[in-house]
């Protein structure tokens, strides 16, 4: 773990990972153990659960210590752009096609 820090919304987390590790075999153990820690605390009155799917995107080691200072400054962040339009900037940035009925659900207008 490298860095995390939340919204309400959506969650990022910088980690390093050799590349033998399967991300959605990763992803998928993180939002297991998170729901079942969550919801036997009592956090929330209603049962939490992720939503479906993920992004992910890959950085060089030059960059870390930039993509660090973005995740743990997500409050400031977010005073100027949504999660909806981080999230296409992200898409276009890194240039992956994509159609809207293939992002998460409630990012749709």
């Amino acid at each position: 773990m490298l860095a995390i820090n939340g919204m309400p919304d959506h969650i990022h987390i910088l980690i390093g990972m050799r590349p033998s590790c399967c991300l959605s075999d990763l992803v998928r153990e993180i939002k297991k153990a998170s729901n079942d820690f969550v919801n036997s605390q009592g956090y929330t009155k209603n049962k939490f659960r992720w939503q479906e799917g993920f992004g992910a995107f890959s950085y060089s080691e030059n960059d870390l210590h930039r993509v660090i200072n973005y995740v743990l400054n997500q409050k400031e962040h977010h005073k100027k752009k949504s999660f909806r339009e981080e999230y296409k900037a992200f898409l276009e940035e890194f240039q992956v096609d994509h159609q809207d009925e293939y992002l998460f659900e409630w990012l749709l207008d």
